[in-house]
């Protein structure tokens, strides 16, 4: 099964300073860029080349994320993220649109979220979603 990381396990991996305590996350990433079962889609690109100071550290990020091609988003999935947003607001939880963006897209392609946002825990008690656990 494909896995769709989210953007906090990239950053920990790939634009923070390498800390004992994130190991087993950038263990784990490491072993499915291995495994060839990574999946990205355009704004978890986007979320982890904004906001870069020095163009040397763009360029860098944004090569080594040009080896992962972007999972198309069809207006579906736009749709469908409309919907988990309503639905989470509706019981209470809030999110970003491009959390549910991730959990419409994650749903249509059976992937798995691999994310160390907590609020993707909640999400996975309303919507049909599979977050993806550290072997």
């Amino acid at each position: 099964m494909k896995v769709l990381v989210d953007t906090p396990v990239w950053s920990l991996a790939l634009r923070r300073k390498a800390r004992s305590e994130h190991a087993t996350t950038t263990s784990e990433l490491a072993s499915l860029v291995q495994d060839g079962r990574v999946a990205m889609i355009g704004p978890i690109r986007q979320e982890l080349l904004s906001g870069l100071k020095e163009t040397a550290h763009f360029d860098r990020l944004r090569g080594h994320l040009r080896a992962f091609l972007d999972t198309e988003i069809t207006t579906d999935d736009y749709e469908e993220a409309a919907r988990y947003f309503n639905l989470c607001r509706t019981r209470g939880l809030q999110g970003s649109n491009t959390d549910f963006v991730i959990c419409a897209v994650a749903r249509r392609k059976e992937f798995s979220i691999f994310t160390t946002d907590k609020d993707f825990v909640r999400f996975s008690k309303i919507l049909p979603i599979v977050l993806h656990a550290v072997s």
